[in-house]
């Protein structure tokens, strides 16, 4: 299958891209942290011309910010719930596992990522946890607080990661119309949460038929884009999956060389 990757000059570094890891699994070494990671996410960086590393969580903060400045991007995977006390609620009963650890590590490099303009993809949780890192909030279960809405929630074991469940409109003129090359995709979908209301420096630009948002973006900024679904399950299969990929690792790649043409500069 045909890869669209970015084309890189054989001369320079790939770019660096950060991928937060997730926690709470039960350590084989207790007390000893216990970090998973789900290897879609870098396979996809690096087929498209990513060099991923992981951030560990926990960081101290000034540990955290030495490597984050030296990343070039960043991408912020799926996983579980956010806290719902990060946008002014309280727990509901569908609530999910939530990760402390994670959401403070993730919110800080997300908050961290938009002051610095540093090209941003959020995935799944991801989309969320931009959008709460910024101010807006979250469904916090669909099935229970927008009981209209369709079914987003599937197992892998019914619903491979390559197979697309549902429809997504998604606004014409907004960048991810232009990456996707489309304004309706098919997608996968494994979520029980969703955006609720976008914080202000993001517009929701795709929509599910039920209304359920599936996208956001800062225009504003460099890239700043979060989707619902898992275009790293369907790179394989899905043209706008590895589209996706392919504009946020050029955009990473144009700021690390505009960030070290500017430092030869003044240097």
């Amino acid at each position: 299958m045909h890869q669209e990757t970015l084309v890189l000059n054989p001369n320079a570094h790939r770019p660096l891209i950060g991928i937060p890891a997730a926690g709470l699994e039960p350590s084989p070494a207790p007390p000893a942290p216990y970090y998973q990671f789900g290897g879609y996410y870098s396979t996809a960086l690096a087929a498209s011309g990513g060099l991923p590393v992981i951030i560990p969580l926990g960081l101290p903060t000034e540990a955290l910010r030495e490597l984050f400045e030296r990343l070039d991007g960043i991408l912020f995977a799926g996983g579980v719930d956010v806290a719902p006390a990060e946008y002014g609620e309280t727990p509901h009963p569908a609530l999910g596992k939530v990760d402390a650890a994670r959401d403070a590590t993730e919110l800080t490099l997300a908050r961290w990522a938009t002051s610095a303009d540093l090209p941003t993809l959020g995935i799944c949780r991801g989309i969320q946890l931009i959008n709460v890192a910024a101010g807006g909030s979250l469904y916090q279960d669909l099935a229970a607080q927008l009981p209209d809405a369709g079914r987003h929630t599937h197992k892998v074991a019914e619903t491979p990661w390559e197979r697309p469940t549902h429809r997504v409109r998604v606004q014409v003129g907004s960048r991810l119309a232009q990456i996707a090359g489309a304004d309706e995709l098919m997608v996968n979908s494994f979520h029980h949460q969703a955006v609720k209301q976008p914080a202000a420096d993001f517009a929701a630009v795709a929509w599910a038929d039920d209304g359920v948002i599936e996208g956001i973006e800062d225009a504003n900024r460099r890239f700043a884009v979060g989707v619902q679904w898992h275009p790293e399950g369907m790179l394989r299969t899905d043209a706008a999956a590895r589209r996706l990929f392919a504009a946020f690792v050029a955009a990473c790649y144009e700021r690390a060389h505009i960030i070290g043409a500017n430092a030869s500069l003044h240097g």
